[in-house]
């Protein structure tokens, strides 16, 4: 399994239209082929951060991801409002279990 964490950094105002553009396009990730999870997340402890987790099959279909309209569509509206480089950490994983 593929995962990557991707943290963004925004001025306080700027973080609901963010957080809404990565909403915006979650049906669509969600659907493509490979994508295991998408989940848009607020950072509590700071007002200026947000990410999303992505868990991928593959690195490829991560890839995919990367060079599909949705994430280019999606960066068309976060970079400009971005204060920083976003950071995007990047694991190979094996699934140990599923506890419920």
């Amino acid at each position: 399994m593929f995962i990557a964490h991707v943290h963004i950094a925004v001025a306080p105002n700027d973080r609901q239209a963010a957080v809404d553009t990565l909403l915006a396009v979650a049906p669509t990730v969600r659907a493509m082929r490979g994508c295991r999870t998408y989940l848009p997340f607020l950072d509590a402890s700071d007002p200026c951060r947000l990410g999303v987790l992505h868990e991928w099959e593959t690195q490829d279909a991560f890839t995919a991801y990367a060079a599909s309209p949705g994430f280019a569509d999606a960066g068309r509206v976060l970079r400009p409002i971005m204060t920083e480089a976003p950071v995007s950490r990047r694991f190979e994983a094996d699934l140990l279990a599923v506890v419920a």
